[in-house]
């Protein structure tokens, strides 16, 4: 994903601090080189707050990560009574319709969502490895 041009979201607060010692895995940074070369405006961090090292608050890293989407396939290979007790423990959690879309791949699901998902499936008793419908790479934004 390097060299490639970001899709930052609106609001996202850059950092401009190229003396700051995380600037080169920063996120903040490197959507800061970005938005330098093209943007008249944009949302920075005050460099008042900002900590030039590894303990700055607003340090986000800027290594992709695994995102999901969907668990349909996992789902039809599971028991009918265990796929029952596996949606009715995560449906209180994520609500109705937002488990169905997390089910159908229409939302994704960060790495936290992903662990509880399996969790829930071994807890219902599933032992085969839970593998989701796809997975692709991602900034973290803002998780």
């Amino acid at each position: 994903m390097k060299n490639q041009k970001l899709e930052i979201p609106h609001g996202f607060a850059l950092c401009g601090e190229s003396e700051c010692a995380c600037a080169g895995t920063c996120l903040r940074h490197v959507a800061y080189l970005q938005q330098a070369e093209t943007e008249k405006m944009f949302r920075v961090v005050n460099p008042r707050f900002c900590v030039k090292d590894e303990t700055c608050a607003f340090y986000r890293d800027a290594t992709p990560i695994v995102y999901a989407r969907g668990f349909t396939r996992m789902q039809k290979r599971m028991l009918p009574d265990q796929y029952d007790k596996f949606s009715w423990k995560l449906i209180p959690h994520f609500g109705r319709n937002p488990y169905y879309e997390r089910r159908n791949g229409k939302r994704v699901l960060p790495p936290a969502e992903q662990e509880l998902i399996v969790y829930v499936a071994g807890q219902v008793g599933v032992t085969e490895e839970f593998k989701f419908d796809k997975y692709e790479y991602r900034y973290n934004w803002k998780d």
